[in-house]
């Protein structure tokens, strides 16, 4: 029989594999930099990465503006970034991109998708800012006694972003400033509603901002003076609910500068949720949430095909079409069935014969004996679906006790209220999260997430909160867990083995101590995959026309033994001395021997008979022969050719 996958597979481009928009924006990403250029950003320091360099946090931002770029050239290069500068006086000229944004903005590249050439043209500018400091104050000179009103240079990032990006990608400003108070006076009130308003018209527009604030120690930040009153809460804890009027987003990133470029890489990747749908309360009583996945492999970007136009290079779009052989044309979708391949082909119609099976195979249909069952692309869905529209319902409340370790087979989806979908969802959201984790409860729901996908039994564990010491923020939800099926756990063994000694484990513990890791967390961002990285770096020296130098490739993954041995070594010597001398680590258990197990004779009477009415009896082995004698009571002596005609007879007696 035919894999169950192989033939109830539908690949129907048509259809919505992902309830949730960011499908068709999920090759696409727009990140525009807004970059401040007032005085204090180009106020020159001493770099802290080379002797005798002078820097400034311009450089830096553009220089995190450039690696961005390189990246994308590789990971995404459909792509597309821009960097617009607000507070300096330059200006873009009549007719060019950025001719009609506010007075003080400017765009220093216009939004376009990412290439070499200019990403080549801002690391000359850079090279040239690292010899002559001074460059970059002449190429981009700031307002000294004014600045541009916050709300214009939200305005300006919204025009930017209307006249070039695509309407379906995914888009994002970076907003970079190292001052935490750009209104001070009485006025302040007053510009305070204004960007706030004109933020909330770039997040409806689907324009998600994402701050960088500079902090050092020579001029700290400090956002409660200005930008806590602007941001747009993006949690799910209401702002009447606040204590001290702070709203600021989840990807708030406070950091010094030598942070920056560090920071820019967590938030690169956009947060695309992987559906979007209704979450069923009680009847009548509906939310929107989004999944979120928490674990994703990053591998090597796909190749791709190009064509050669003579003058230039074009990516090959490539499609699937099923062809008619009859006709040699392209078959509609429509007219495809799907079947299952049942038993040998021997028992479809004989070569030559005429197929008795009926040209039409719609509604109600008889199926001859010995021919394949078809059915329509809808009806196929409908077994997947069991006639269910995408949505999570809840069923019912059990004790958070009741979810065992063993139930997590499959990895969990993070799901958050989604107030566009359905107004009030966040409220309703934080009081279903208050009220299972007050009364320590687990949801039950049903969950059917993409249109060609199977239902699913899940448990909605909840998640408050939490902020340890080192930042790291664990935002609140439900993590949504697939329960197993009864075949999909199997009873392991349970086998009791050497316990390590009490002063063993003591100093186990000593050594592990000292390598634990920062904080106690780990950042996966932090320690890229060698390999893919290394493959990156070599095309990214191919691309930019650079000289890869493989000894200069650092894996971030390799132990620092030096400090390995530096913090724990000598403990780590005094506990394998005291490993060497227990007794039960020497121990070495005995192999159990497996046994062999009977090899399986049965045969099915029915295919016995077909096997006598196509005269082939004697393929059939001799144990199988005597086990089909021994059920029907008759005699299992002799040769092969006895058995099979004393199975010929019964048969033949019994027809």
């Amino acid at each position: 029989m035919a894999p169950f996958d192989d033939w109830n597979k539908l690949e129907d481009e048509d259809d919505e594999e992902l309830q949730d928009s960011s499908l068709y924006e999920g090759k696409k990403d727009v990140i525009l930099f807004c970059i401040d250029c007032s005085p204090s950003m180009l106020e020159m320091r001493e770099d802290p990465r080379y002797e005798d360099v002078q820097t400034c946090n311009l450089f830096v931002a553009l220089e995190a503006a450039m690696q961005v770029q390189k990246r994308k050239v590789l990971v995404g290069p459909s792509d597309s970034v821009g960097i617009m500068l607000f507070n300096t006086t330059n200006r873009n000229e009549s007719g060019t991109a950025g001719a009609d944004i506010k007075k003080g903005t400017y765009v220093y590249q216009p939004i376009s998708v990412v290439d070499a050439p200019k990403v080549m043209e801002l690391s000359q500018l850079l090279d040239e800012a690292r010899e002559k400091p001074e460059v970059l104050r002449e190429t981009f000179p700031p307002m000294e006694t004014k600045r541009v009103p916050v709300g214009d240079v939200f305005t300006s990032c919204n025009w930017v972003m209307r006249d070039g990006a695509p309407k379906t990608a995914s888009k994002r400003i970076f907003f970079v400033t190292d001052e935490d108070n750009p209104h001070p006076g009485a006025a302040s009130s007053r510009l305070i509603t204004s960007a706030r308003t004109t933020l909330i018209d770039l997040v409806q527009a689907g324009i998600t901002v994402e701050p960088f604030f500079i902090s050092t120690d020579n001029k700290p930040f400090t956002p409660a003076t200005f930008y806590s009153s602007v941001l747009v809460t993006t949690n799910i804890t209401d702002a009447d609910e606040t204590d001290d009027g702070s709203i600021l987003p989840e990807s708030i990133s406070i950091g010094r500068i030598d942070e920056l470029l560090a920071q820019m890489r967590y938030h690169e990747v956009p947060k695309r949720a992987q559906f979007t749908t209704p979450l069923t309360l009680a009847p009548g009583l509906v939310i929107g949430v989004k999944g979120f996945g928490l674990l994703t492999e990053q591998k090597r970007g796909a190749y791709r095909y190009f064509a050669d136009l003579g003058d230039s290079m074009e990516a090959v779009t490539s499609r699937t079409s099923y062809v008619d052989e009859d006709r040699d044309t392209a078959a509609d979708k429509a007219h495809i069935q799907y079947g299952m391949e049942l038993g040998a082909r021997a028992a479809d119609a004989e070569e030559g014969e005429e197929d008795s099976r009926p040209k039409e195979l719609t509604g109600a249909r008889a199926v001859p004996l010995g021919s394949r069952v078809f059915f329509t692309a809808d009806e196929v869905r409908s077994f997947r679906t069991v006639g269910l529209e995408p949505g999570i319902k809840v069923l019912g409340f059990k004790s958070r006790k009741d979810l065992a370790f063993e139930d997590n087979i499959k990895h969990s989806v993070f799901i958050y209220p989604d107030e566009m979908t359905y107004s009030g969802s966040k409220r309703t959201f934080t009081a279903l999260l208050r009220t299972t984790i007050r009364k320590k409860k687990i949801v039950i729901a049903i969950a059917l997430t993409r249109r060609n996908a199977s239902p699913i039994f899940c448990a909605m564990l909840p998640q408050g909160e939490k902020v340890d010491a080192s930042g790291w923020r664990e935002p609140p939800g439900f993590h949504l867990i697939p329960l197993p099926f009864a075949d999909d756990i199997r009873a392991a063994p349970v086998e009791s083995a050497f316990r390590a000694s009490d002063e063993l484990a003591e100093q186990a513990a000593e050594w592990i101590a000292k390598l634990m890791v920062k904080n106690g967390t780990y950042p996966p961002d932090a320690y890229p995959n060698p390999a893919l990285a290394y493959h990156n770096a070599q095309l990214e020296a191919s691309a930019f026309r650079e000289e890869f130098d493989p000894e200069a490739f650092e894996d971030l993954t390799e132990p620092k033994h030096d400090m390995i041995h530096r913090r724990a070594g000598q403990l780590m010597k005094a506990w394998k001395q005291v490993l060497r001398e227990d007794d039960t680590a020497n121990i070495v258990a005995a192999p159990v021997a497996g046994t062999k197990r009977k090899a399986d004779v049965s045969v099915d009477e029915a295919e016995i008979r077909s096997k006598y009415d196509a005269g082939a009896l004697a393929k059939l082995r001799v144990d199988q022969l005597k086990e089909f004698l021994k059920s029907k009571g008759e005699a299992v002596s002799g040769k092969k050719a006895d058995l099979v005609e004393r199975v010929a007879d019964w048969l033949a007696g019994h027809a």
